[in-house]
């Protein structure tokens, strides 16, 4: 099996995480059948590039990122920060004070191999390290919807229709100690 290594992003990633966060938002918004968006596109890649800037400038205290390497190639990143102005809008707050997950992408050629699982319960173990018991998430994104609520359960704000009709958004809120972390092998992709 390839060797997957989970880090910090160093000043030497900037450049190839701009370029994963262009292929992964685009790739995201085809399979959605969203890719004439292309506003929304350039939207969402210039949000997760201040993001990432803001961990790099604040050392990960205002935004802290992961990203997975196969190879020394970037193939996933997870990060958490603030909880989104979309989220405290339609919660009316409720949620403000809680760290949002966010920015979990897997790169199109290695999805559905476990990676976005990996990074995903690696947050939750940072979570515990730091004392932080909960968290929320939100997707706008169909094929996310369905794996989050697998992985989470029933959504806490289901936002029918938000993006236009057939189109919902979902935020769930839970407790660290209601989520679990299961370690599994990660399935081969022959590397």
């Amino acid at each position: 099996m390839t060797r997957i290594e989970i880090s910090r992003p160093m000043d030497v990633d900037k450049d190839e995480l701009i370029l994963f966060f262009d292929l992964v938002i685009r790739d995201t918004f085809d399979k959605e059948g969203l890719s004439t968006l292309q506003e929304d596109i350039q939207t969402e890649i210039k949000t997760k590039i201040q993001y990432l800037q803001s961990d790099y400038d604040s050392n990960g205290g205002e935004r802290y990122f992961l990203i997975a390497k196969v190879g020394g190639t970037i193939v996933g990143t997870v990060e958490y920060g603030p909880s989104s102005v979309l989220i405290n809008t339609v919660t009316n707050g409720s949620l403000k004070e809680l760290f949002e997950i966010g920015t979990v992408f897997v790169h199109p050629e290695y999805q559905r191999r476990g990676i976005g699982t990996l990074l995903f319960n690696i947050m939750l173990l940072t979570f515990q390290s730091k004392g932080i018991d909960e968290f929320c998430l939100d997707s706008g994104y169909s094929t996310s919807q369905k794996v989050w609520t697998r992985k989470l359960g029933d959504t806490d704000y289901w936002l029918k229709d938000y993006w236009g009709e057939g189109s919902d958004h979902m935020i769930w809120k839970r407790n660290i100690k209601d989520v679990p972390i299961t370690f599994m092998g990660l399935k081969d992709w022959g590397g």
